[in-house]
C-alpha cells in the first residue's frame, strides 16, 4: 500500500481522531492526502501534518427545509466532480472517511474509480453522511459496542469493525498531582469538571453558575465555559477557563466527576479515562439526537448519569450531581471494566486490510 486518501469535515470531531492514523500510516512510509471543504476549518486542523490537503466544494446535508439545500445539491455535485478527478490524479489505495458532509462526494468518486472505502463513526448510530454513504463503504469501523446491532440493521452488506476511537496522548499521559497544581487546588475536597465542548455550552454555564454555591460547598469547580462566555467571577474553590488545551489531560486526571456534553468522542475519551461523569447531551430540537442516543447507551451500561437539557436549572443538576456522587463506587467499578481498544493499530489494519 503506497497511498491513502483520508475526508471528513464539517466539525472538528470529523478530523482530530483521524490525525493519529495518520501519523501512524506517514511513520510506515505511506503517502497520506486529506480532502476537506474549502472553509478552512480541515486545513488548520491539519497543519502541522506533512500531507497534501484538496478543498473541494461541500454542501450541508440538513434535516429540514431551507432554500440553501436547492444550491447545496449543486455544491454536492461540484465537490463529487472535484473529488472524482483528484482521485484519479492521486490514485490511492485506500479511502478512509471520518464522516461529516464534505465526505459524501469523495466516497461517492471512490465506488465510481472502483477505490475501496474504510469509514469511520463515532456516534452510537451512524450520521447522514455515513447512512447514505454505507453502500459504497467496504469496511465500518465504529466507535461502541451497541453501534452493531443498529448497523446489521440497516442496508450495510461489508464488514463491521469494532475499534473504538484514538484518544489523544495528552489525555492519557494525563498526572493529577499537575492537575491540581494547575488549579490551585488541595485535593481535600472531590473535583468537578465541568465543559461544555470546544465553544462552551451557554445552557450548562448558566446553571452551573446558578448552582455555584451549593457546588462548592461539595466540590471545588473547573469549569470550562468556552471562549468570550468567562464571567469574571473569582471565589475560592472555583477556577474559570474560557479555553483549556495543554493541561486539559491533567485537569481531567485530577476530575472526580465530570460534567459534559454527550458528543461520542468526548464520551469515548471519559470512558477510555475511567471518568465518572453527568452527560447533558444537547437537545434533539438543535441536532440529529445524537448525543441523547450517546447518552442514553452510555447510562444503561452504569458508565454515566444523564440529565435533559429541557427543564434544567441549579435544582435539577444539583440533584443529578448528587445520585453520581451516591453511585461513584459502582459507576466506578463499572468504568474499570470498559476495555480501552488500540484504535490506532485496528483502523491501520482495516486500512491495510482494503488495500489488498
Amino acid at each position: 500500500m503506497n497511498k491513502v486518501l483520508f475526508t471528513g469535515g464539517g466539525t472538528g470531531g470529523h478530523v482530530i481522531p483521524a490525525i493519529p492514523v495518520m501519523q501512524r500510516l506517514l511513520e510506515d512510509g505511506v503517502q497520506v492526502s486529506f480532502v476537506g471543504s474549502d472553509s478552512g476549518l480541515e486545513a488548520a486542523l491539519l497543519a502541522d501534518l506533512a500531507i497534501r490537503y484538496h478543498a473541494i466544494s461541500a454542501g450541508k446535508l440538513r434535516r429540514y427545509f431551507s432554500l440553501e439545500n436547492l444550491l447545496d445539491v449543486f455544491r454536492v455535485a461540484k465537490g463529487f466532480l472535484q473529488a472524482v478527478a483528484l482521485i484519479r490524479a492521486d490514485r490511492p489505495d485506500v479511502v478512509f472517511s471520518k464522516g461529516g458532509f464534505v465526505s459524501l462526494p469523495v466516497v461517492l468518486a471512490a465506488a465510481l474509480c472502483r477505490v475501496p472505502v474504510v469509514a469511520h463513526e463515532s456516534d452510537l448510530t451512524p450520521g447522514l453522511a455515513n447512512r447514505l454513504a454505507l453502500p459504497f463503504i467496504r469496511t465500518l469501523c465504529v466507535n461502541f459496542a451497541g453501534s452493531e446491532p443498529i448497523v446489521a440493521n440497516t442496508r450495510f452488506s461489508g464488514e463491521l469493525l469494532l475499534t473504538g476511537t484514538p484518544v489523544r496522548k495528552q489525555l492519557t499521559a494525563g498526572n493529577a498531582n499537575r492537575g491540581l497544581e494547575l488549579l490551585g487546588f488541595s485535593g481535600d475536597k472531590p473535583v468537578l469538571v465541568v465543559t461544555g465542548g470546544s465553544l462552551g455550552a451557554d445552557a450548562i454555564n448558566r446553571v452551573v453558575r446558578d448552582a455555584l454555591t451549593e457546588l462548592l460547598e461539595r466540590c471545588d469547580v473547573a469549569h470550562v465555559c468556552g471562549a468570550g462566555k468567562a464571567s469574571g467571577v473569582e471565589v475560592p474553590g472555583y477556577r474559570e477557563f474560557e479555553y483549556v488545551d495543554e493541561g486539559w489531560g491533567d485537569m481531567l486526571a485530577a476530575a472526580d466527576v465530570v460534567i459534559s456534553r454527550a458528543g461520542a468522542n468526548t464520551l469515548y475519551e471519559l470512558l477510555c479515562l475511567h471518568k465518572p461523569n453527568l452527560l447533558i447531551p444537547l437537545s434533539p430540537a438543535v441536532s440529529r439526537g445524537d448525543q441523547v442516543e450517546n447518552a442514553a447507551y452510555a447510562q444503561s451500561l452504569g458508565y454515566s448519569a444523564s440529565v435533559a437539557e429541557a427543564g434544567l436549572d441549579a435544582a435539577v443538576l444539583l440533584a443529578a450531581l448528587n445520585d453520581v456522587f451516591e453511585q461513584l463506587p459502582q459507576m466506578r467499578e463499572r468504568l474499570a471494566q470498559f476495555t480501552v481498544l488500540d484504535s490506532v493499530a485496528l483502523l491501520t489494519g482495516a486500512i491495510h486490510k482494503a488495500a489488498l
